[in-house]
């Protein structure tokens, strides 16, 4: 079968003229006219009729066997580990693909395919890159000689239509209390930090919170590669960075992207995720009036995620511990982290509050913490309690906002 498809491949591409634009109708054509010849030289079903019609379309136009896996809706992340070995995350749980790349010269046809699409260059002197495909769906690629046994391909895709709030309640990802709860907050105009691991739901849980605010203001979004999908901000800036280009040059950083934002106006920043030194500059922003800000980053909790915070400045400038603390005690007002269970399902485990720089610490309000009740057949049940009080409700009142 993978014999046939590269043959009948090649028929099909002497067949079209390379050197003009050839529409995906007319290449359907094409294909179409070459199946159509070679059943005269040796029998296939129906079925196989079809399926080599779209893999020899997906072959040219699309990225090849690659294309049916991104296709599929049930299907969160694909793994690719060099041309052989391709795993699928579905439902939670990752299982190797019956699919293989014809060859690994193939594969990196596919890999520069991905990267021209976010104007991005990657090759044995850049072999790293961060890219995006048309939907949406996040791209990270490592080539030759970082990777020993060809091409690495991660892809993290996203729904078409982005979760909201009532989809979590039902997926069990949080309770209505807290979701009320941080609604209330997000309109008032707190600055909320989204921590958890990877593939906790961080992107997604932003976007979320993001629907809550109020339609009238302006909002900037900078990330590394485009993923958020607000869609509820008629006055909406999106800004992306710019790798450095084949010389080392005019690469345009988080950091840049975050210090001209400030000059634009915003009402609220939100940053897609704080990784290095950047996070200086996010917190100075924090610290100038852009209240109702939002971030995320990596952590295993919330205690956590404020030393990651303290490290990243300090790798950024040379500033005191104590005075990183004041800055971060003084941006960040709550702190929702989310991880994922033994079950794989994604929950909100902590949401906290930052207290302030107390005795050289930041303190913690801890206000909801998850609890787990029980297990049956094999999925985790529990809920969010409530530890204690929000103390901090000034920007509650000014907002004229009253909890519950």
């Amino acid at each position: 079968m993978k014999h046939r498809k590269e043959l009948l491949r090649q028929r099909v591409i002497r067949e079209i003229d390379l050197c003009r634009e050839v529409s995906d109708e007319e290449l359907y054509e094409t294909i179409d006219r070459i199946l159509m010849n070679y059943c005269k030289e040796e029998y296939i079903t129906i079925r196989e009729k079809v399926q080599l019609r779209r893999e020899i379309f997906n072959s040219i136009r699309r990225l090849d066997i690659l294309q049916e896996l991104i296709e599929d809706p049930s299907i969160t992340e694909i793994m690719v580990n060099g041309p052989e070995h391709i795993f699928i995350e579905q439902n939670g749980k990752i299982s190797p693909s019956d699919r293989c790349f014809e060859s690994s010269q193939k594969l990196e046809d596919v890999v520069q395919q991905m990267v021209s699409h976010s104007n991005r260059v990657i090759n044995e002197a850049s072999p790293i890159v961060d890219a995006r495909l048309a939907d949406g769906s996040r791209v990270n690629v490592v080539l030759a000689p970082i990777a020993m046994e060809g091409p690495i391909i991660t892809i993290r895709k996203f729904p078409n239509q982005p979760i909201d709030m009532d989809r979590l309640l039902e997926l069990g990802s949080i309770t209505s209390e807290v979701a009320l709860f941080l609604k209330q907050l997000v309109i008032a105009g707190y600055n909320i930090f989204i921590s958890g691991g990877t593939g906790s739901g961080k992107t997604t849980f932003l976007n979320v919170l993001s629907n809550y605010i109020p339609a009238n203001e302006r909002i900037i979004t900078i990330e590394d590669s485009a993923e958020l999908q607000i869609r509820n901000i008629p006055n909406l800036v999106r800004m992306e960075v710019r790798n450095a280009n084949s010389e080392g040059s005019n690469e345009i950083t988080i950091r840049d992207l975050i210090k001209t934002s400030l000059r634009m106006r915003p009402d609220r920043i939100i940053v897609g995720e704080v990784r290095d030194a950047a996070a200086i500059d996010m917190l100075q922003a924090l610290n100038t009036g852009h209240d109702g800000s939002l971030s995320t980053g990596h952590a295993n909790s919330p205690a956590d995620m404020l030393g990651r915070l303290e490290a990243l400045v300090i790798l950024g400038a040379e500033i005191p511990l104590l005075a990183v603390r004041k800055q971060i005690s003084s941006a960040i007002d709550i702190i929702v982290h989310l991880g994922r269970l033994r079950d794989r399902s994604r929950r909100v485990l902590e949401v906290c509050e930052v207290l302030g720089c107390q005795e050289g610490e930041i303190a913690l309000n801890t206000i909801y913490e998850f609890e787990e009740d029980s297990e049956e057949d094999g999925r985790v049940f529990g809920s969010l309690v409530k530890r204690n009080d929000l103390k901090y409700k000034d920007k509650l009142k000014r907002a004229g906002i009253h909890l519950y």
